[in-house]
């Protein structure tokens, strides 16, 4: 008599039959291409601008170039993320890797945070000592970190179904305020001579900077820890399901994000009758898919009074 194999292609466990959500757990409609050329556009100038802003001695324009080195690695982290995140399910890993998106984003986070916190020490300390600076080659240099930092924000608007190219995106906002802030600094002191603009714009910067990497770092924190999605009431959705024809009541319910974009729900149903089954979990299926945008459900269904009994 022929045996059962031990174990079963994984590939097998994770496909979706009829019934079953329409939900991949691969990452899809991503853009490798856009984060590739966002990498090679921000790290060549990248180099540059470190240079540039060490040689003219201008606050404004190392800020800059920080964020343009931060960006740099953010991009290349997010591109890396990207990738990891198209690997199919595995044995280990059932879920897909869809949140290394969510944890690239969180890094770029931490990372933008103490590039600003450096810049705000430094303008601090520069407010009581001024240093001499270069505003000519300041003004030129940010000129062109301006434009570049306008065509790699134009490549990644362009593709903003990842929270972790909206948390790319974030960074290279910041550097083109950056950008503004070194091209204002070095057209003020090369006419003026007041040395004071340079730390003070690095300060203004940083602090539109901080407003939308909390945020970034709060979307991708929630995804992690595996919040309720901000758009679902977690409330109304339990209120809903135990509406239904059929359904007695409902416990142990979750609804959180597999991965970004892609909300999931379990839980248990107490029913009136266990041969109705089939017809209350398509009811509630439909219901939440249209009320909810929640397709990836999971449900066991038990008779009032079962529960207690484990």
């Amino acid at each position: 008599m022929p045996t059962k194999p031990h174990s079963t292609p994984s590939s097998h466990l994770h496909a979706h039959r009829a019934g079953d959500s329409t939900h991949h757990h691969v990452a899809e409609g991503r853009s490798p291409k856009v984060l590739a050329w966002a990498v090679m556009f921000t790290l060549s100038f990248a180099v540059i601008e470190v240079v540039a802003g060490f040689w003219s001695n201008s606050l404004a324009l190392i800020s800059d170039a920080g964020h343009m080195v931060t960006d740099s690695t953010a991009l290349g982290l997010a591109l890396l993320a990207q990738y990891i995140a198209t690997r199919p399910p595995s044995p280990k890993n059932s879920f897909g890797f869809g949140r290394a998106e969510a944890l690239a984003a969180f890094i770029n986070g931490l990372a933008m945070l103490a590039v600003v916190g450096w810049i705000i020490i430094e303008a601090v300390h520069r407010f009581a000592n001024p240093e001499p600076v270069q505003g000519k080659a300041v003004f030129i240099v940010a000129l062109i970190g301006l434009m570049i930092n306008l065509i790699v924000a134009w490549l990644l608007s362009h593709d903003q179904k990842s929270v972790n190219t909206r948390a790319a995106l974030v960074h290279v906002i910041g550097d083109l305020l950056g950008s503004v802030a070194a091209l204002i600094a070095g057209a003020v002191i090369y006419f003026t001579g007041w040395l004071t603009i340079d730390p003070l714009l690095s300060l203004v910067v940083s602090m539109l900077i901080l407003k939308s990497t909390f945020g970034v770092l709060s979307e991708s924190y929630h995804v992690l820890m595996e919040g309720v999605p901000h758009h679902i009431d977690y409330v109304q959705v339990g209120a809903d399901i135990a509406a239904v024809n059929g359904v007695v009541s409902v416990h142990d319910l979750h609804v959180w994000e597999m991965s970004a974009g892609h909300p999931a729900l379990i839980g248990h149903l107490e029913i009136h009758d266990l041969q109705e089954w089939p017809i209350v979990l398509r009811d509630i299926k439909t219901m939440l898919l249209a009320r909810h945008g929640i397709d990836h459900v999971t449900l066991q269904a038990e008779l009032p009074g079962m529960a207690e009994n484990h």
